[in-house]
């Protein structure tokens, strides 16, 4: 049994233990982990404008992008594999509102070179190590049986 002196310390020397591990950790992530799983050294001057104007239009208020944001509209994280570049660059250059699936898409009548920022944006973002997300959906079950 310890005393009560002794229980304090083991449990101060604990928490300060795993503090240190915790720290340790998140350094290591940070430092090591994030910028290998990015690809930092990818970024372009296209990839950062493209980010600015997926900011400036508030396309997180619709869209999910690495899971973040609203769940109205379709995730995006991997959408230049899914659909490719003319696909996305023809929906940001339309002057006239989409409409697939009953969701209204907005009309930005993006110029070319914006739609092109915004594609290396999505490009770059689909290239990262994101350890499996989003996940490949099971269709095992949904295939009907004879």
């Amino acid at each position: 049994m310890l005393t009560k002196n002794q229980a304090r310390i083991f449990f101060l020397g604990g928490t300060v233990l795993f503090f240190l591990i915790f720290l340790g950790l998140s350094w290591h992530s940070i430092a090591k982990e994030v910028p290998k799983q990015t690809h930092e050294e990818n970024l372009t001057e296209a990839v950062v404008r493209g980010k600015e104007i997926w900011d400036k239009n508030n396309c997180m208020g619709c869209h999910t992008i690495l899971g973040e944001g609203a769940y109205y509209a379709p995730e995006l994280t991997k959408v230049f594999e899914r659909k490719g570049e003319q696909y996305i660059k023809t929906v940001l250059t339309s002057k006239e509102p989409w409409q697939p699936n009953g969701r209204k898409m907005v009309a930005y009548g993006m110029s070319d070179k914006d739609a092109s920022d915004v594609v290396e944006f999505f490009k770059w973002i689909g290239n990262m190590g994101l350890n499996g997300f989003p996940p490949e959906p099971d269709l095992r079950d949904k295939v009907p049986t004879k």
